[in-house]
């Protein structure tokens, strides 16, 4: 049982990542906030990533969940700037990222579940 409400947790925390990466990719294209659908998917966007968070919360603990969740979106917004948008990245900020998603990785380790809260939703 107390399984399962972490992995809920765990499966939000997703959900409110993809939340935030997809209004903070909208946000150069709504031309501070003067076009209508990109400010929209914005808007949108960061309403479902802090809602999502604030359920996050019942079941992992708030330093662990805001560094996945402004570390992946780090990596994955840099990722789609360099991929899509052409921006640079060089070895260090390969090296950068590379570091983040360790960590993600560490935070998800058998041994923080000592810090995990299992709350019921």
């Amino acid at each position: 049982q107390i399984g399962r409400y972490i992995m809920k947790g765990w499966l939000f925390l997703v959900i409110a990542i993809v939340g935030e990466v997809i209004a903070t990719s909208a946000l150069k294209s709504s031309e501070g906030f003067t076009k209508l659908a990109p400010s929209a998917v914005v808007i949108i966007g960061y309403g479902i990533a802090f809602y999502f968070l604030s359920l996050v919360l019942k079941s992992i603990p708030v330093g662990v969940a805001y560094a996945v969740w402004s570390g992946l979106g780090v990596v994955i917004i840099t990722a789609i700037a360099w991929l899509l948008h052409g921006q640079k990245l060089d070895a260090w900020g390969f090296v950068g990222m590379g570091l983040i998603i360790a960590a993600f990785l560490l935070a998800r380790s058998p041994s923080w579940k000592s810090l995990r809260r299992p709350t019921p939703w």
